[in-house]
């Protein structure tokens, strides 16, 4: 093996089996939620997608965790981002989860609302109201597209936070069940809504889910107590980035440290773990990771290890694994406590078959930033498996648009 040659991993822990909640997987390599932007116009999986997410889980075992996906139209916001709170989008969705699991592997869906995230615009043309935990805009930038479009932010009542845990997340969750889904995963990372009631930065609620560290997690916690009493624990799942500076979030510099406010997070999870209601994982965002790109971190500050100290349970860990190949020395070192796994996501929208290359030492392909958040086909299905080159034509795959899933 020369020293520019990736390492074959088949041989460590990577592709030992592991149980997470229920199931047992294959391997501890997981497909980390990628946004890309190529669902139909009314929020409902395109045939692209179908195609997508099978070549993505073609080793049998494997996990996938899906795009984010919005559990309503009011958590909506982006164009050609998928839902999960119809029949529609649930006969969508079913196309993909059969495919995977034709596959004999596993796939989760990550449930998103992106609250002060959102493109005021998009929402007022959708018909809804553009709503965070307080009225504080992330950017004067939103602010002013905000009041350009006649759709200002606005704080949602107590009743609306209520009705998110009694009614649209279980919606969106039952609607997933139906569609087949195998984990159920809240997206509170990066700035979006569930993240901006768990931060002082956007939370200035005086109501019972703000303040302190304790009523601003409150919504979270609900969400997972509600879902998991409904659906079970080992089921659910939940995405946190502690140290993001990313929409409005300040990381180590928040006016409430990141260790208070997600150590508090991780000893509520964990004390329900000990009463018999675990979950299935928890997903935790690399310090370098910034939403789809990356920043200078100083680990001395900013440090994922408190997490394992406090969460005894499968943690999924992404960002930045794939920067010391070929030797691979931070992703070894961190499967070694035989219950972290391991996403990656921009390789894996170049490397189809990353799994195996993984497991063989094959070298991969290098993503292609410019095309992750494009219309057409061209950089979404048109990447080879290692040994399998297909034959496109370019101009037809850039020609070639999301359609609805045929029957």
């Amino acid at each position: 093996m020369t020293k520019d040659e990736p390492r074959p991993l088949g041989d460590t822990k990577l592709f030992q089996p592991i149980k997470v909640g229920t199931h047992e997987l294959a391997n501890r390599v997981v497909y980390a939620p990628s946004t890309r932007l190529r669902a139909l116009a009314n929020h409902v999986p395109s045939d692209l997608q179908v195609q997508y997410y099978d070549e993505r889980s073609k080793t049998p075992g494997s996990l996938s965790i899906t795009e984010a996906t919005f559990v309503s139209p009011q958590a909506a916001g982006y164009a050609h981002v998928p839902g999960i709170w119809n029949d529609e989008q649930v006969k969508g969705w079913k196309a993909v989860t059969d495919k995977v699991h034709a596959n004999k592997s596993l796939i989760s869906v990550q449930l998103w609302n992106l609250g002060r995230a959102a493109d005021p615009k998009v929402l007022k043309e959708e018909g809804q109201d553009y709503v965070s935990a307080s009225q504080v805009y992330d950017t004067e930038e939103r602010k002013q597209a905000a009041e350009a479009a006649g759709n200002p932010l606005r704080a949602l009542t107590t009743e609306e936070v209520d009705n998110l845990i009694e009614k649209v997340y279980p919606n969106a969750v039952q609607k997933a069940l139906e569609a087949g889904f195998d984990y159920f995963e809240l997206h509170s990372a990066h700035g979006y809504l569930l993240d901006q009631f768990l931060q002082s930065e956007s939370n200035k609620r005086t109501d019972k889910y703000g303040g302190s560290i304790e009523n601003r997690a409150r919504l979270v916690l609900a969400l997972v107590d509600k879902l998991g009493e409904q659906f079970g624990y080992e089921k659910i799942a939940i995405r946190i980035s502690p140290w993001a500076q990313f929409q409005g979030m300040k990381g180590k510099n928040s006016e409430v440290h990141p260790l208070a406010t997600f150590g508090y997070l991780l000893s509520e999870l964990q004390r329900r773990a000990n009463d018999g209601k675990q979950l299935a994982y928890v997903s935790v965002v690399d310090p370098r990771v910034q939403g789809s790109s990356d920043k200078e971190t100083d680990l001395t500050s900013e440090s994922n290890d408190f997490v394992s100290l406090i969460w005894k349970g499968i943690i999924i860990k992404a960002g930045n694994y794939t920067y010391d190949s070929p030797k691979f020395t931070r992703l070894l070192e961190d499967i070694e406590d035989d219950r972290t796994l391991i996403g990656f996501s921009r390789y894996f929208t170049s490397n189809p078959d990353l799994v195996e290359r993984l497991r063989k030492g094959e070298e991969l392909t290098p993503y292609e930033r410019v095309f992750f958040y494009t219309p057409s086909n061209w950089g979404y299905n048109t990447y080879s498996n290692y040994d399998e080159p297909k034959q496109l034509n370019e101009a037809e795959e850039k020609e070639r648009l999301p359609k609805p899933i045929k029957p």
